[in-house]
């Protein structure tokens, strides 16, 4: 059957009366924030305590956008007559958020767990050169980033956590028998 003439018109024409009765859904930004999902990425916060200099988030990143200094530093031997040490010390951490493309690899292959994605979005500048945000912006960052959720009541123990908790278990046995040896030695 052959469609009539004029009838797409016809349903243009009344998707748009149908859309134009109803209420307008549109947030005011300024005045009315989001309700952002959890876990959203914003921005990316630094964690400076737990990097170590290692470089892979510069080295991974497809964008270049990371920026990292550091100088060796040599530690103090930890006991008497052991052997002094170097470590890398963190001079400098920035991301070029212009450049970033928040894929978050960075962030997957931090081993040591210093960066994480905050639900910060409101850090527009007038000027793109303000968009390299330095290390005390970063940490400051970390700070909005929410807890990890809890873990599945039914999913198993860690293999960490299970090898501590036997070892504190032998601990406290041994500790419990030289104790009860002690006392029976004693009487």
């Amino acid at each position: 059957m052959a469609p009539v003439p004029g009838s797409g018109l016809a349903k243009g024409l009344a998707v748009t009366l149908r859309t134009m009765t109803r209420k307008s859904v549109t947030a005011q930004y300024p005045e009315t924030q989001p309700a952002l999902p959890p876990r959203s990425r914003g921005v990316i916060g630094l964690f400076e305590e737990n990097c170590t200099v290692c470089m892979l988030c510069a080295r991974e990143c497809p964008d270049w956008c990371i920026y990292i200094d550091s100088h060796k530093e040599t530690v103090p031997p930890a006991a008497p007559g052991g052997r002094e040490r170097s470590r890398n010390v963190l001079d400098r951490f920035a991301i070029d958020f212009s450049l970033c493309m928040y894929c978050g690899i960075c962030i997957e292959v931090c081993p040591f767990d210093a960066l994480f994605w905050s639900p910060e979005f409101e850090y527009a500048e007038t000027d793109i050169r303000d968009l390299t945000h330095e290390r005390d912006k970063l940490r400051e960052w970390m700070w909005t980033v929410p807890a990890p959720p809890a873990l599945d009541p039914g999913a198993e123990e860690p293999k960490e956590i299970a090898a501590a908790r036997k070892a504190a278990e032998k601990l406290a046995a041994a500790q419990a028998e030289s104790r009860t040896d002690a006392q029976e030695g004693q009487s």
